[in-house]
């Protein structure tokens, strides 16, 4: 897994890094289920299409192969589908939208230069690939559109249509590209599936010190601290860190958060064509999981009652790649986790608890309603013992912020962020062997509560038109989903 580390100390203690895995967790420890957004929660039907021919449009989604072919298809009304090819990008500049393609089954090229009025360049004759269209020679003209996984110059993969063909250099043939859409590839074919993110594709920016990363896939297994065996498929995080305590805080009080997160996020995406150069008749595209974690708080921790204090703990990208019929489409997933504080800074809590769940976010889109917002949490935490002291208030979340696009248009951004929320009017204390007063002798009556809960927001973005549907001239949000839940309380009186 790569792993690019730095530390800043100067942002709050490290209560930040702790917080943050909990939320985004994705566990693949339990069996995973179908996830709500296909199911009634607005991912859209994708049945077989048939053409008049009887022909089945439907592709498979499916994880891409460890070198996936590039797709290339002919402008509409050349009857050229899309299908795989052996030219490759060899390099691209995203300032000049220049591109470089090369014959991967013919290394030996011309070096003299095509003039660059040229309607088409050929490549020198080579079998046809697997899944390719039969009789397409492998060349590349005006107006082809062109589909590759990342590649030198384009990390987050390159969906390009061919506006000009400069001419031949001594790495391939040198083309000038605009922005392409997916359905000028996809067409009337209809597609649907989930993937999940191989945990080793990460990368890890470690934004402050005392996490621990671990990893499981197939074949590949990386055990956890202290023996801890991740399950396979999740990426686990381990925190163990001092956080800011109040200014007021006695020694004694001093705040800490310990606890794992396992995440094996999964992307979500669908497609329902009407024809190549026609908007789709639907699309979604979404990130969904399941996790579980282990976390606790303990003593009292700096906080604001103006806007919460948010400070970023790691930062993790991955370009998993799906493969839809012939076509690489290249997911772009960012998380970035974070603590979040708020509150008087009065509150001394001594809390731990185990949380599962699940959540979707996404967009999808229906020629009626155009793009709307698809997000759902389903999340529970037990208690494992919960104390709080002193009158006042804390709310402490460990969230994550989410972005997934394709090929490096960002589409869809959410925030999930399950929270730990603690409140007592007294000196109260349950499930911890010592009490509040140390003597256990209360002279007054005292009432307390801790609650856990979920917000999930994001914002639908414009460029989700890179399926080929009308361009959004606004974010549109999401939409706020907030639950809460007791998780203990009680009243203590004088005797």
């Amino acid at each position: 897994m790569r792993r690019r580390t730095r530390h800043r100390y100067a942002l709050l203690p490290a209560l930040a890094v702790t917080t943050l895995f909990l939320a985004t967790a994705c566990s693949s420890s339990a069996p995973h289920a179908e996830p709500a957004s296909s199911a009634g929660h607005g991912q859209p039907s994708t049945a077989p299409v048939r053409a008049a021919d009887g022909t089945d449009r439907s592709l498979a989604v499916a994880a891409a192969p460890a070198a996936p072919a590039t797709a290339t298809a002919g402008p509409p009304g050349t009857g050229q589908r899309a299908h795989r090819t052996t030219l490759a990008v060899a390099s691209y500049d995203s300032r000049t939208r220049r591109a470089v393609l090369s014959n991967e089954s013919s290394p030996q090229r011309s070096s003299t230069a095509t003039p660059s009025h040229s309607p088409s360049v050929s490549a020198p004759p080579s079998p046809a690939p697997s899944g390719s269209a039969p009789g397409v020679a492998h060349r590349t003209a005006v107006g082809d559109v062109i589909a590759s996984a990342p590649a030198p110059g384009a990390p987050h993969g390159l969906l390009a249509k061919v506006t000009k063909v400069i001419g031949e250099t001594d790495r391939g043939t040198q083309v000038q590209t605009a922005p392409a859409t997916l359905n000028a590839l996809l067409g009337d074919a209809t597609a649907k599936g989930d993937v999940p993110v191989d945990p080793s594709s990460f990368a890890v920016e470690k934004l402050l010190p005392g996490v621990k990363v671990s990893w499981a896939k197939a074949g590949d297994v990386h055990v956890g601290p202290k023996g801890a065996t991740v399950p396979l498929g999740s990426l686990r995080l381990d925190v163990s860190a001092a956080v800011a305590s109040a200014k007021d805080a006695p020694v004694s009080a001093g705040a800490s958060v310990h606890g794992f997160v396992q995440v094996a996020p999964r992307v979500d995406f669908a497609y329902g064509g009407t024809g190549t150069g026609v908007a789709p008749g639907s699309a979604y595209l979404g990130v969904s999981g399941r996790w579980t974690s282990g976390w606790s708080v303990g003593g009292r921790a700096a906080a604001t009652t103006g806007a919460p204090l948010r400070i970023p703990f790691a930062a993790l990208h991955a370009d998993p790649v799906l493969q839809v019929g012939p076509v690489p489409v290249v997911v772009n997933l960012d998380l970035t986790c974070y603590i979040q504080l708020s509150g008087d800074g009065h509150v001394t809590v001594d809390v731990e608890q185990n949380v599962k769940g699940a959540f979707t976010a996404g967009g999808t889109f229906g020629p009626a309603a155009g793009w709307t917002p698809v997000s759902s949490s389903d999340m529970t935490s037990t208690p494992v013992h919960a104390s709080v002291t002193t009158a006042g208030t804390l709310k402490a979340a460990l969230g994550a912020e989410a972005s997934v696009g394709l090929y490096g248009a960002v589409g869809v951004s959410a925030d999930l962020a399950p929270y730990l929320r603690g409140e007592a009017s007294g000196t109260v204390a349950t499930g911890s062997p010592a009490t509040s007063t140390g003597t256990g002798g209360v002279k007054a009556s005292m009432a307390w509560r801790v609650y856990g809960g979920v917000d999930l927001s994001g914002t639908l973005r414009l460029q989700l038109s890179v399926f080929g549907t009308p361009i959004v001239h606004r974010d549109i949000p999401l939409g706020a989903l907030h639950r809460e839940w007791k998780l203990a309380g009680g009243t203590l009186k004088t005797p």
